[in-house]
């Protein structure tokens, strides 16, 4: 028998291929009703253990609790983890035994064989699955994302066997792969990599939905791109606090995007948002509203050397008003001390060098790991660059933290032709690195999946946003703004706006014509925001 849907609202959350390529979940209490089945077992075993300690020691007896022990202590985590830290808590030391320990005999071993007898047996009534749950895993691999399935059980294959699903899923990662491979339990995210590295793709790129908390916290500690926390007993904050992006109460609050040709525009047929500005705080109508920013060609003029980029004080002061009322980002591909010091706001969110490195208020600070491992490359990269391009006038090679930037604007059309081919010369050595080209610039980047749009997620989700009551509005004009754009379309939570210059295509679905456009733009978002907020 099938649980039903607990909702038929329309989805708070959508997933999109073009941004996601696999959903790993766990099985228990996400997929299957087993949860309470397990949850049960354990208190069978610890009550009748627990009892036996009482009489034996005189001490008051303390049954286990279902809400309390169950979930903080052993939910999610492999069986002979859970008996450990449960009798940890209560101060009983016993001896940790061996996997072969029979169920009777008083060991840690012994306790998780016991429990694992208990769970047999009740799982002999059957199970029940969430049709939700089931209900978004078709709607996934309908898109071509893939699917996969971890359990701390054992029992994994037989249960799911049982609830008749075991073609829904791409990989299955249980007890018994876990003790093969010599994986960590949760809260190591051992089990949801090996999930990743199995089912051929970027932690980056897939989401983990996960019930207990020490599988959020995995989720987390694994770099996973989205952690969906699904808390059915009412403890949003417990997940949150564990670092789940999202918390909802059942998946059917979780959508897939169909397959769409999300189609490029020409940059100058785009309706103009200041005209269409209604139109957009229509679609704004009782959401939360993040505003992104890049810097150069959207908060001041592109100019013909880097430094000459100065935010002015009309600009500034319709940042600084709108970041009352909302959460302002700037993301710029500066690095971010430089980002920090053209703007000189306090109360917005920074993100320097694409997302590379992000910081904002309440000490909020982020550099993408890998990143890091990338800077001795970048070192090299620079001097070879230095090297090769040093006597084209006109050219500045500009270190970044985690990017080189090669500004060739002001370079004569005679020494055009070469800029191109000595870059790629240099990343032919350097195959770790990649190129992506901006307005008149080259930029050398760790070739890792991050970028502009992979930020902006991220950030979202650290700052609560990730929900789909958040409404994005990025601005930008640069190709690099594209990613952002584009993750837009694909998640449906906001619009990219393209500050226009050359026609091109573009992802963005309305433009603005000059900086002062961007200006006013945000004075009527200030003032819209400032009165949802009175």
């Amino acid at each position: 028998m099938n649980a039903k849907n607990p909702s038929s609202e329309s989805p708070r959350l959508i997933l999109a291929r073009d941004v996601f390529d696999a959903v790993i979940f766990d099985l228990d209490g996400v997929v299957t009703r087993t949860a309470k089945v397990h949850a049960a077992a354990w208190k069978a075993l610890f009550d009748a253990f627990l009892q036996q300690q009482a009489d034996a020691t005189g001490k008051p007896f303390r049954p286990f609790d279902v809400e309390t022990d169950y979930r903080r202590l052993v939910d999610g985590k492999p069986r002979y983890d859970g008996v450990a830290d449960f009798l940890q808590s209560r101060g009983v030391a016993l001896a940790y035994g061996d996997p072969a320990d029979p169920p009777e005999r008083e060991t840690v071993c012994g306790l998780g064989n016991r429990k694992n007898l208990l769970y047999l047996q009740r799982l002999k009534q059957g199970v029940e699955v969430y049709d939700s749950t089931i209900g978004l895993i078709h709607q996934l691999r309908a898109q071509g994302i893939k699917t996969a399935i971890i359990s701390a059980s054992n029992n994994c294959a037989q249960v799911l066997e049982s609830a008749g699903i075991t073609g829904l899923f791409d990989v299955r990662v249980d007890g018994a792969v876990a003790q093969r491979l010599g994986l960590a339990g949760k809260p190591a995210p051992d089990v949801f990599l090996e999930a990743a590295r199995q089912l051929d793709v970027k932690p980056a790129r897939s989401v983990v939905v996960e019930d207990a908390l020490a599988g959020v916290q995995a989720g987390r500690r694994g770099g996973f791109g989205m952690v969906i926390g699904v808390d059915r007993g009412g403890h949003p904050q417990e997940m949150k606090d564990a670092g789940a992006h999202v918390v909802v109460a059942d998946l059917v609050e979780v959508g897939v995007a169909k397959k769409t040709v999300l189609t490029r525009q020409r940059s100058d047929g785009l309706p103009s948002a200041m005209v269409a500005f209604e139109d957009i705080k229509a679609r704004m109508k009782g959401r939360s509203l993040a505003v992104f920013l890049d810097y150069d060609g959207t908060l001041t003029p592109i100019v013909q050397s880097p430094e000459l980029a100065l935010l002015s004080d009309d600009m500034r002061d319709a940042v600084r008003t709108l970041a009352r009322s909302c959460t302002v980002v700037v993301m710029s591909g500066r690095d971010l001390p430089d980002v920090q010091a053209k703007v000189g706001l306090k109360d917005i969110v920074y993100g320097g060098s694409h997302g590379f490195e992000i910081c904002g208020p309440q000490g909020m600070h982020f550099e993408q790991e890998q990143g890091s491992e990338f800077l001795p490359q970048l070192d090299q990269a620079e001097l070879a660059l230095r090297e090769r391009l040093g006597g084209i006038p006109g050219l500045l090679v500009e270190r970044k933290k985690y990017a080189i930037a090669v500004h060739f604007r002001l370079v004569g059309q005679t020494d055009l032709e070469a800029v191109e081919p000595a870059v790629n010369a240099v990343l032919a050595t350097h195959p770790r690195l990649r190129k992506t080209h901006g307005k008149k610039i080259f930029e050398v980047q760790p070739d890792i999946d991050w970028d502009k749009g992979r930020a902006m997620i991220w950030l979202l989700g650290k700052l609560g946003l990730a929900q789909s009551d958040a409404f994005v509005l990025y601005l930008g004009d640069d190709i690099t703004d594209e990613d952002a754009f584009r993750s837009l379309n694909a998640q449906g939570n906001g619009i990219g706006i393209l500050v226009r210059d050359e026609p091109r295509d573009t992802a963005a679905q309305y433009a603005l014509g000059s900086i002062e456009e961007v200006r006013r733009f945000l004075s009527e978002l200030a003032t819209l925001a400032e009165g949802k907020r009175a």
